[in-house]
């Protein structure tokens, strides 16, 4: 059989297009949000005292490595050569274990359950998703950030697998979230490809922009705290059979 050959990656480019004053103001706003979510995310794990261990060790993890400067190493580019992405795709954010614990009830996850989060980075999200009783598989492109979440994903009881999001295997997913603020038009539409081999029914959790695609019914919006900010967020309903 031949392999399909990876789609090349689109032109890159590095000018984030913001002022020295505008990033210095992100960055202190960025603080201190980090700071309040930190706080909201303990006091709600205490909640469930055996997630709040793993939880610390991938705080830990990231005071020590930081996953907001990833370098532009060999295995970087490989990595995103192979994807078909560019470098500012893996722009790294978080949605807090409140705000997913929020969201996700909101999109009926729970017991029976089983959330896939495509884009995974180290992890937070599938913690929200396992105070809520539901399974939970992250599917992260970077090796790096796997190999620090792993142990402490595991712990939670979920799972963080290296992979490509427009590859996965989603057929037996309820749910699937995916933060594709940073995501080109191209690589989005090959999430979309994705989303249509999920059964009719499955929630579709998406942040900054909806599924724009027939066969894909809007839910309900909100606009919620992430650690860049507030952002939106969609919950669709895939509506059309698979292909």
């Amino acid at each position: 059989m031949t392999e399909r050959p990876s789609p090349p990656p689109a032109q890159d480019d590095d000018d984030y297009g913001m002022s020295l004053p505008a990033l210095v103001v992100l960055r202190i706003s960025i603080v201190f949000i980090e700071l309040f979510t930190r706080l909201f995310d303990v006091l709600l794990l205490l909640r469930h005292p055996r997630l709040l261990p793993p939880y610390l060790r991938l705080w830990l993890h990231e005071v020590r490595v930081s996953p907001y400067r990833l370098k532009r190493s060999f295995e970087t580019t490989r990595v995103l050569q192979a994807s078909g992405q560019i470098f500012k795709e893996l722009m790294y954010g978080e949605m807090p274990v409140h705000t997913g614990v929020w969201l996700f009830r909101k999109a009926g996850l729970g017991p029976g359950s089983r959330l896939v989060d495509l884009g995974a980075g180290r992890g937070r999200t599938l913690i929200a998703a396992r105070w809520l009783g539901a399974e939970a598989r992250g599917i992260e492109l970077m090796q790096h950030h796997v190999d620090l979440a792993r142990a402490s994903v595991e712990k939670a009881g979920a799972q963080l697998i290296v992979g490509d999001a427009t590859r996965a295997d989603l057929q037996d997913a309820t749910h699937v979230f995916t933060n594709w603020t940073a995501l080109t038009p191209q690589t989005r539409a090959r999430l979309v490809e994705r989303f249509r081999t999920c059964r009719p029914g499955t929630r579709i959790i998406t942040v900054t922009r909806p599924v724009e695609a027939p066969g894909f019914t809007i839910v309900s919006q909100h606009r919620l705290l992430f650690t860049w900010g507030p952002e939106h967020v969609w919950i669709q309903e895939v509506s059309e059979p698979r292909r």
